[in-house]
């Protein structure tokens, strides 16, 4: 072997244990990531809402699907209850059901709808909040698209409805709470945002749901900031799917499966999540898939997500010309 393919064999040699160094650093990286990831998941102890916040807790939109679970997870925790929905009817029998579980716990409902004119009910939510140790509040209520659509076939009712309730419902009942937590020194926000928003880099045919949910995420990014000092964790949750009504609407989901949880076994994995991080996604099974999507090049993910969006338009009745 000539000398010059002798250096050649050493310069190539010699990168070996460069190349098996940084092959182990990111081996380590993913470990310490998979291992964070089970801690935070499996493993952290949730926190004691009603010592750590108060005994009161406020749920939008509770009387169906995840809210609903919702309002069950934190009684069961011992929190009292204030439920804002739209139907009194449901609000009534909810409230019933829940004192047949517990007799002991105090439930005030408050009956509004979130897509019409909510300046006298936000009003009453504050004057709740300053009167009772209201520390959690859940920001559940959302509507979608009741088919997909492009959008300028977005009928104005719908797409204003969308913004109103929830950009518009977020945003006043949050203002109407946070003073008096602020007053207190402690408090919990919660805001349930959208996988459409943040897993995908774009959802084509539900562009303004999309949008909502997006501003969602900024938001309480936004005052997670701002409050952390004061007491108050604001916190934007991300689901996927989960089996509700609401789902059912976008997707084919007839049951629970092991990537579209029950809403009580969201809503219980969402609860262990409330007072940590700005931004989680509570379900195991939803982080997995949103760790490989991350994994996806951007154009798969917006050509994959148009493609869906375009069948469940062909699947939804026909425009009226």
């Amino acid at each position: 072997m000539s000398v010059s393919c002798k250096d050649e064999l050493l310069l190539q040699l010699s990168w070996i244990p460069l190349i098996s160094v940084l092959g182990l650093i990111v081996l380590l990286r993913h470990l310490v990531s998979f291992t964070r990831w089970v801690t935070i998941t499996f493993l952290r102890a949730p926190k004691d809402l009603r010592k750590c916040y108060g005994s009161w807790a406020i749920v939008t939109g509770c009387t169906d699907g995840t809210g609903r679970a919702f309002a069950f997870k934190l009684a069961q925790r011992g929190l009292n209850l204030i439920l804002v929905s739209r139907n009194r009817d449901k609000l009534e029998q909810l409230s019933e059901e829940l004192l047949a579980v517990n007799e002991n716990l105090q439930v005030r409902i408050l009956a509004l709808d979130f897509a019409g004119d909510i300046s006298d009910g936000v009003r009453e939510i504050g004057e709740m909040a300053k009167e009772l140790d209201v520390g959690v509040l859940i920001n559940n209520v959302g509507v979608t698209y009741p088919m997909a659509r492009l959008f300028h076939e977005v009928e104005d009712e719908v797409w204003r409805s969308v913004v109103r309730v929830n950009v518009e419902g977020t945003v006043r009942v949050t203002r109407a709470v946070i003073p008096a937590m602020f007053q207190r020194g402690r408090g919990a926000v919660v805001s349930i945002g959208s996988g459409g928003a943040i897993v995908s880099p774009s959802n084509p045919l539900s562009a303004i749901y999309a949008a909502t949910k997006a501003f969602v995420d900024q938001f309480s990014r936004s005052l997670h900031v701002e409050y952390k000092n004061h007491g108050i964790d604001v916190q934007c949750q991300i689901p996927l799917y989960v089996a509700t009504k609401m789902a059912s609407m976008v997707v084919n989901i007839n049951k629970p499966s092991l990537f579209v949880p029950s809403p009580e076994n969201y809503a219980e994995a969402a609860i262990r999540r409330i007072g940590y991080e700005a931004r989680c996604m509570p379900y195991w099974s939803h982080s997995v898939q949103w760790f490989f999507a991350r994994l996806a090049p951007e154009g798969f993910l917006d050509s994959w997500s148009l493609k869906r969006g375009i069948k469940r338009r062909a699947r939804s009745p026909p425009l009226n010309e």
